[in-house]
């Protein structure tokens, strides 16, 4: 791609990450004379709809336990009706459902931890912040595994006419459900909830729906009905679909309360109190500040240091920060103090890029190469030690973050949150480095000597 090709690509990313990475409510306040402006501007939300792929984010910025405070809960396990051998694997199975049943939510960086006490088994959760944690822990309470009942004969003849009490028992509950989710019909594009249950559940509901063709089945979560679809033909292959006009919003919902139905053990919330930011907004605020004169610093010793070269590099910097900052907001990432750490880590490496490429073209100039020639041998020749440098750290930042979930490696989710920032902030520099402060070198350095010789 020719520079003056890529400078427009980086000009409409940088636009587009400037959109994204403004404030969500932000004032424009300007005056010259007797023109004034003064507007708060909104940044735009994304919704995108497109067939099966849904994608919508609010571009805030989320911020962690430790900035922000959130809620703190303790579930009671009942384990009455588990074996003692098998306790420990039910209250992890717990565990991993509560998590999941969160992070549908949209509650990120969440804490859960298993404790075992003196015969009780319990779960810690943290929540950070306060969108949909009511939700949230509304849905943590609904302890009740989820079961499928079906009318009683009597009542068959005029299914319109029966009341939710008279719905029976049919002995298939959520612990035979495998999965619930989203997906939409190929004829009409509406959104759909498909059930998937193991062989067991799987012959249960072929002899339910056998017997019940024409009629509703309904599906209740602590005796509360969720939804009552009413059967068109037998099921029995194990997978089937609630259809009824959803809106994607409401098929999500359904999905969301279907498989949290499937504990393998009954919780009780025994515990919530509120807690506090660990850091305080003055903390935060002198954090920001000693990160803004950080960067500030580096910027004037590239440009002391190598003058219009530096300043360019600065350039690519600004790009960089953009760039995170938009990623921040879509993946979305919930920030933490070890995140911000993260970030602030991850520029130095960005800015430890531009120093080994300008060192490498200096040594190249020295040689009497030209300039071009230079800069092409110093961007190349010092790709082999930026790729081996930020490779070794993206393998610490996986270390750190353990995606599989490894049990002799951390969990913590403050130091997963180091790692994401961290890893994110090197690939981005490695862009920035290499392909934006390249573009803006071979358009706009051109040394005094060079130039003299350029305009001759």
């Amino acid at each position: 791609m020719s520079p003056r090709k890529a400078i427009w690509l980086i000009l409409f990313l940088t636009g587009i990450c400037l959109v994204i990475a403004l404030p969500k409510n932000w004032r424009l306040n300007f005056s010259l004379g007797s023109f004034n402006i003064d507007k708060t501007i909104s940044s735009p939300e994304i919704n995108l709809n497109l067939g099966p792929f849904t994608f919508q984010r609010d571009l805030e910025v989320k911020k962690g336990l430790d900035l922000q405070g959130g809620t703190h809960l303790v579930l009671d396990a009942d384990m009455t009706k588990i074996a003692e051998g098998e306790r420990k694997n039910a209250l992890r199975g717990a565990a991993d459902v509560i998590q999941r049943r969160i992070d549908l939510y949209g509650v990120s960086e969440t804490v859960v931890q298993t404790v075992e006490t003196e015969g009780n088994y319990r779960l810690l959760v943290e929540l950070p912040g306060s969108g949909n944690l009511n939700e949230a822990i509304e849905l943590i309470g609904k302890t009740a595994q989820l079961d499928f009942r079906t009318l009683p004969e009597d009542k068959k003849a005029t299914p319109s006419a029966a009341m939710i009490l008279d719905y029976q028992e049919t002995g298939l509950t959520g612990s035979q459900l495998e999965k619930a989710e989203v997906q939409f019909d190929p004829q009409t594009g509406e959104p759909v909830v498909s059930l998937q249950f193991n062989n067991e559940g799987a012959q249960s509901f072929a002899s339910i729906t056998g017997e019940n063709v024409g009629l509703p089945v309904a599906i209740f979560l602590d005796d509360i009905p969720l939804t009552a679809p009413r059967v068109n033909e037998p099921i029995t292959t194990g997978n089937a679909v609630i259809s009824g006009g959803f809106t994607i919003k409401e098929a999500q919902n359904l999905a969301i309360q279907l498989n949290a139905g499937a504990l393998p053990v009954p919780l009780k919330v025994v515990e919530q109190r509120t807690i506090g930011a660990t850091l305080g907004e003055e903390s935060v605020q002198k954090s920001v500040k000693a990160g803004v004169i950080g960067l500030l610093t580096v910027m004037l010793f590239m440009i002391l240091n190598y003058g219009f070269l530096g300043f360019l590099a600065c350039l690519a910097l600004s790009v960089y920060g953009l760039v995170t900052l938009a990623l921040y907001k879509l993946i979305p990432v919930t920030l933490t103090l070890p995140g911000i750490a993260g970030f602030i880590l991850s520029v130095g490496m960005a800015v430890d890029s531009n120093i080994l490429i300008f060192e490498r073209i200096k040594e190249e100039r020295w040689l009497g190469k030209p300039l071009n020639v230079a800069m092409e041998l110093g961007f190349g020749r010092a790709w082999d030690s930026i790729k081996d440098a930020n490779i070794t750290t993206l393998i610490t930042a996986f270390v750190l973050f353990n995606p599989f979930n490894w049990g002799f490696l951390n969990t913590s989710g403050m130091v997963r949150g180091f790692a994401l920032t961290l890893a994110l902030g090197i690939g981005v520099s490695l862009f920035t480095g290499i392909f934006v402060t390249r573009t803006l070198v071979r358009l706009f350095y051109r040394p005094k000597e060079e130039k003299e010789k350029y305009e001759a």
